[in-house]
């Protein structure tokens, strides 16, 4: 099945399950996901997407600009162009001019990876020795996550940061960080918590809707 946004022709992918409600989704594939019941027409189903139009027409903005953030090299905060350079022995970072030199793909990682590391212990260390709520400092773990920007493990006392931080400005992982460290002493959201993470982070609001861009 196929429908029609813009005078663009979108693939309609219909998954038949034993719902009892219809469903609609664009995936990064730029297809249309429609579950719903076996009995369910296709009829039915068009009807439901032209009712739904404007909110296609949103979910499909919203899924290119994710594929074309995808496309590009964020670190910190700011977009880069990464050039490679044969004989380059180290990473070079331009920061004046968002470019990246690199000798190829396997040393950029490798620098990456390393920063990412880095950055993460740094501001850790720095907020939990700032943080009067707690004695002990939970385990640091990294970790790339699809739906979720930090986990706190009340078992292993331990906090687990979305690898992807490295890509937002250090304000988004230090929000994160106090997020995850507020749960050591509330774990969960209620007024105490959000009081809590204010008293260290008073932007967090901001952030947040940051964070979900």
């Amino acid at each position: 099945m196929e429908y029609v946004i813009d005078n663009k022709v979108y693939e309609v992918v219909i998954i038949k399950k034993r719902n009892k409600n219809t469903y609609i989704r664009v995936k990064d594939d730029m297809k249309i996901y429609v579950t719903t019941n076996y009995l369910t027409s296709k009829r039915y189903i068009k009807n439901l997407l032209d009712e739904n139009y404007s909110y296609l027409v949103k979910m499909i903005k919203n899924m290119c600009k994710k594929n074309e953030k995808k496309d590009l090299f964020f670190y910190l905060g700011n977009s880069y162009d990464i050039i490679f350079v044969n004989d380059l022995k180290k990473v070079d970072v331009d920061s004046d001019n968002l470019v990246i030199y690199a000798k190829d793909e396997s040393q950029l990682n490798r620098w990456y990876n390393k920063v990412i590391k880095d950055t993460f212990i740094e501001r850790f260390t720095y907020i939990y020795n700032i943080f009067d709520e707690i004695n002990i400092m939970p385990i640091l773990k990294i970790r790339k996550m699809k739906s979720r920007w930090g986990v706190y493990n009340r078992v292993k006392h331990s906090v687990t940061l979305n690898s992807e931080l490295i890509k937002y400005n250090i304000r988004c992982l230090d929000y994160v960080i106090v997020h995850e460290l507020s749960h050591v002493i509330h774990f969960d959201h209620s007024k105490k918590f959000w009081s809590l993470v204010s008293k260290y982070c008073n932007n967090y609001k901001n952030i947040k809707k940051e964070l979900k861009e």
